[in-house]
């Protein structure tokens, strides 16, 4: 029997932030991937290289990370004051899964660039030199994000001078906005703290009662203090992810967390939600060793802050949840905000593994909850490689 030739698909190869995705147009999809479902999936799936029992992704476009196993879907918004819908799927490395259950903060930065360069803004919303402000529809947790996307000559400005930690090369620097952050959840009950409390007692067994705040702002996320679970705050990825018994213990945690934040049912359902929630933990300020050799000085940060991706320690920090720790950290007396001295604050600069970054969130107490308009922070963006990228055509 015959075997299916390769079919081609245009895509971009962008990065976004301290992650790397294939942005596709959802225009340019085979029919049957424009909607969701299992051959949307199969597609992406086969595309980035997974399931991939070597855990390696050689046989695609994923780079064997949680930060490099992306992918993105950007269509023309039909919602009234929006420019763009977008979508992210992130890509399990050695299971067939697809989780669509939460945003990428990272690649947010992608889409504006992408959407200009695609067409798929009005160009009459593009001016000659200056910012695009491109208004982006986040279809995965209903929210809107604002993009201020460089300009020059009519094109987007990708080359600067904008440093971030956790990316090798300066480039244009990217504002994002993320309005009214809390996410939407359900089985939240629409509130950023789902259990009704800025810190809680969270049983788990095997490991015991940590203290714990659960937020729902960016993505949602468990935070627990790092002295509680051994830790200092300072790891880099090889002192936990070398360790099998230390993920356990993280993921045993997470899992125990989606129960209590209302968004799994049962502890047996782990494998509905690998993107969400996030499991980070947090200590006060103290000097350490970057990855790449620099020095972070705790005269330098607010707090440091670890975060746990599809499994293993983030190289830097999802954008994600650093939405979720700035607006932690505008709330007095979560478990962020008590690791960051506590009292009220609009901005926060936390050390990651990479180094540091600054984000900023507007809180208020409204009827006696708490309410982010929205939370700020800087990334940017770069096209590594546009064309197309092929399939086997009887892979989806």
């Amino acid at each position: 029997m015959a075997n299916a030739p390769q079919i081609k698909i245009p895509a971009t190869y962008m990065r976004g932030g301290t992650s790397k995705g294939v942005f596709f147009r959802l225009q340019d999809l085979p029919e049957r991937a424009r909607v969701p479902g299992a051959a949307r999936d199969a597609l992406l799936m086969r595309v980035i290289g997974s399931p991939d029992p070597y855990a390696k992704q050689i046989d695609g476009m994923g780079g064997a990370t949680s930060s490099t196993s992306k992918t993105v879907i950007v269509s023309k918004s039909e919602r009234t004051g929006h420019d763009v819908d977008y979508l992210f799927g992130q890509v399990a490395i050695d299971t067939a899964f697809v989780d669509w259950s939460g945003n990428c903060g990272n690649l947010s930065a992608a889409v504006g660039p992408f959407a200009i360069a695609s067409g798929l803004v009005d160009p009459a919303r593009v001016p000659r030199d200056g910012v695009a402000v491109v208004r982006i529809w986040q279809a995965n947790i209903n929210k809107t994000i604002i993009a201020h996307v460089p300009i020059t000559n009519g094109e987007v400005q990708e080359t600067g001078d904008f440093e971030l930690d956790g990316v090798t090369f300066p480039a244009a620097e990217v504002q994002l906005e993320f309005l009214d952050p809390a996410a939407e959840e359900e089985g939240s009950g629409g509130s950023m703290f789902p259990t009704g409390r800025l810190v809680d007692d969270l049983e788990v067994p095997g490991i015991g009662t940590l203290k714990a705040t659960m937020i729902n702002a960016g993505i949602p996320t468990i935070f627990v203090n790092a002295d509680a679970i051994g830790y200092m705050g300072t790891e880099l990825q090889d002192a936990i992810n070398g360790d099998p018994r230390a993920l356990a213990m993280f993921e045993t945690i997470r899992i125990h967390g989606a129960v209590r934040m209302g968004l799994i049912k049962s502890v047996d359902d782990p494998a509905l939600r690998q993107h969400t929630p996030k499991i980070a933990f947090v200590a006060k300020p103290q000097d350490y060793t970057a990855s790449s050799g620099k020095q972070v000085k705790a005269g330098d940060v607010d707090l440091l802050v670890r975060a746990m991706s599809m499994g293993k320690l983030h190289h830097a920090m999802m954008g994600t949840a650093a939405v979720a720790i700035g607006t932690a950290a505008a709330i007095p007396g979560t478990l962020v905000n008590l690791a960051a001295g506590g009292g009220e604050r609009n901005a926060v600069r936390f050390g990651h593994p990479s180094g540091t970054l600054r984000v900023g969130a507007e809180a208020r107490l409204v009827d006696g909850d708490w309410s982010v308009t929205k939370a700020i922070m800087s990334r940017s963006a770069r096209v590594l490689m546009e064309g197309w990228v092929r399939v086997p055509g009887d892979a989806f």
